[in-house]
């Protein structure tokens, strides 16, 4: 029987990823901390001038971690996004929240992104 790999929890995670993206130069920063184990996570890209884009897992068809685009292909205006992760936390509040800065659209995700 195949068992899907054991998960980090999700604060590890996310101090993970922030100090990874801080070592490559990226500034990265928590926004809002959820659920220590199990939070869901919403990680926006801030590429200034282009707009935001938020990403959030989804489990891929071989139950791996793929990233889907939240707010649609393109980037979006900055206020659109903001709303949208208001309306995300309003309705999720073990909901941790990731922003990244680049105008280069670097977030520096293992996995793919759909």
């Amino acid at each position: 029987m195949h068992r899907p790999p054991p998960r980090l929890k999700t604060e590890l995670w996310v101090k993970a990823h922030i100090r990874r993206c801080q070592a490559l130069g990226l500034d990265a920063f928590l926004r809002h901390r959820g659920d220590r184990d199990a939070g869901g996570i919403l990680l926006k890209i801030n590429a200034f001038a282009k707009g935001a884009m938020l990403l959030e897992p989804i489990m891929d068809m071989d139950g791996g971690r793929a990233w889907i685009k939240a707010t649609g292909p393109d980037f979006v205006d900055d206020h659109l996004a903001e709303a949208m992760i208001d309306k995300r936390r309003g309705r999720d509040r073990d909901l941790w929240v990731l922003e990244i800065e680049d105008p280069d659209n670097r977030h520096e995700l293992d996995e793919s992104i759909i």
